[in-house]
């Protein structure tokens, strides 16, 4: 397996458990994981989790404050191999569709996109107005992969991480290799 430097950015999006999720299963797999947890998303942690930020601190190598943009994941220089928004909140969405780069999370999303670095966004929202649709056509116009918080049926989860795997399994397909225990439909 080649380790990869992923930052991860979680977001004030409702599903959070899919940001806690990727940081668990990178983490299982032995990358190297750069944190930011923004405002709202430690607040999204704290009510749809009961955790705070600080209890993710021992599962990542690094973790930033979203303000701080002397921080090595501020600058195209600073070597990752991906950077990954999940969830994505439309905020943070329209910041990286529009170059508005006022944080550490969108100022990482800027730089992968312009060093051409693999950049994976995972909005959970829902309805999808026509701002939101136009946001996702220019961050993928512009190289980002958009994953939507969509879980699938499929494979007859049977708890609630199982149903959220199956986005977290998605993500991982296109950062790694696809999970043993991922869920791959064979056409049976």
């Amino acid at each position: 397996m080649n380790k990869k430097r992923v930052f991860v950015g979680i977001t004030g999006a409702s599903g959070a458990i899919y940001g806690v999720r990727l940081v668990r299963a990178l983490k299982s797999e032995g990358h190297e994981i750069h944190l930011v947890v923004s405002k709202w998303g430690a607040e999204t942690l704290k009510y749809e989790l009961g955790i705070d930020v600080d209890s993710l601190t021992h599962e990542v190598d690094r973790i930033y404050n979203e303000e701080d943009l002397t921080a090595g994941p501020a600058s195209g220089s600073y070597p990752l191999d991906a950077v990954v928004i999940i969830p994505c909140s439309m905020k943070t969405l329209a910041g990286i569709a529009h170059g508005y780069a006022d944080n550490l999370i969108a100022r990482a999303a800027d730089c992968a996109l312009k060093e051409r670095r693999r950049l994976i966004l995972v909005p959970r929202e829902t309805p999808l107005n026509l701002v939101h649709i136009r946001n996702m056509e220019s961050v993928t116009e512009a190289g980002a992969i958009v994953i939507p918080a969509s879980p699938a049926f499929w494979h007859k989860p049977k708890s609630i991480e199982e149903l959220v795997d199956s986005v977290v399994d998605r993500v991982l397909s296109h950062l790694t290799s696809p999970r043993d225990t991922a869920a791959t439909w064979t056409g049976e």
